[in-house]
């Protein structure tokens, strides 16, 4: 049984995975209205892997004795004046969720609930694979700057399962 504690800090993930993934899905609409076709797919695909991440946790909380809460999403972000804008904030975004997972084990342990903290270890490591794959995707775009032929490029290639490590 999950404690009342240790339920509402997993809603409140919930709900920060289920931002996540309208966060994504905001930026893939953007990349797709301004000719940026691979970053539309990265950022569609990304949106989809947020949304099972939410509903991982949503099953864990029922299954648990909890409720899961379905609760109203602040809205994303619609517009950036750059591709690097948006990849600086989107950096920005999976520190938060770092953050956010690790008070998560923290309360988790302080609870003593080490079924929660079993759990919350394939997050750890989600958000550890999701911030490298967000560095390395943003040291890239440095690289280019204002090149136009290496904007291209990278449009291109991150369309490929390699480009962002690990990822699958």
């Amino acid at each position: 049984m999950l404690s009342k504690k240790i339920e509402t800090a997993l809603n409140k993930q919930v709900r920060i995975e289920a931002e996540s993934s309208q966060i994504y899905l905001s930026m893939a609409s953007w990349s797709e209205t301004n000719g940026l076709e691979g970053i539309s797919k990265f950022m569609y695909a990304q949106s989809d892997e947020e949304r099972v991440h939410m509903l991982k946790l949503m099953k864990f909380i029922n299954e648990r004795g909890g409720h899961a809460q379905v609760t109203e999403l602040t809205s994303p972000k619609t517009n950036y004046e750059t591709f690097q804008e948006m990849f600086e904030e989107l950096y920005k975004h999976e520190v938060f969720v770092s953050n956010s997972i690790n008070e998560l084990v923290h309360i988790s342990l302080t609870e003593k609930d080490y079924a929660s903290h079993n759990f919350l270890q394939w997050y750890v490591a989600e958000q550890i694979e999701e911030e490298a794959v967000a560095k390395t995707i943003l040291d890239k775009i440095n690289l280019i700057g204002d090149d136009k032929g290496g904007l291209y490029l990278f449009d291109r290639d991150i369309q490929q399962p390699n480009i962002n490590g690990a990822k699958k």
